[in-house]
């Protein structure tokens, strides 16, 4: 199933259409066909040190601006690496979106070796991510990242 995703990514990646709506089709099409990703978004690096929530799918959030280093999404982007929470109430530093999340991945993407975004996926069930979700995902950043 993976693979067939991953295919599709980059067709909406190739197409003549703005990044927003490129970016707004994979996660639809990210959180139609993974039935553990509950809520599918990128956040965009909006000035140095800062995101910005762009395209999503699932719930509204009130974090639309997140600082580097705080939240897991704030954690990702300033490490520059994958964030996998099992177990979003065990985690000090975390922001809450819906009391129904209850596991977390943020996958950074980069451009000539700078974060410029990252995917955020919420689960409503713990533990719900696998090495495969992980690879999966970071390919997913890879190819995205054609787009900026």
């Amino acid at each position: 199933m993976f693979t067939l995703l991953l295919d599709r990514v980059g067709e909406i990646v190739d197409e003549p259409t703005d990044i927003n709506e490129k970016l707004l089709s994979i996660c639809r099409l990210l959180k139609n066909n993974v039935p553990h990703y509950n809520w599918v978004g990128f956040y965009l690096v909006y000035q140095p040190g800062e995101l910005a929530l762009g395209p999503f799918i699932g719930e509204l959030t009130e974090h639309t601006r997140i600082p580097f280093g705080k939240g897991i999404c704030g954690q990702a982007a300033e490490k520059g690496v994958t964030f996998i929470i099992q177990d979003v109430s065990k985690e000090v530093n975390y922001l809450s979106c819906s009391p129904k999340v209850q596991s977390e991945i943020v996958v950074p993407i980069f451009k000539n070796r700078e974060i410029v975004g990252e995917l955020d996926i919420d689960s409503h069930n713990l533990s719900s991510f696998t090495e495969e979700d992980v690879k999966f995902l970071e390919n997913v950043c890879r190819v995205v990242s054609r787009l900026f």
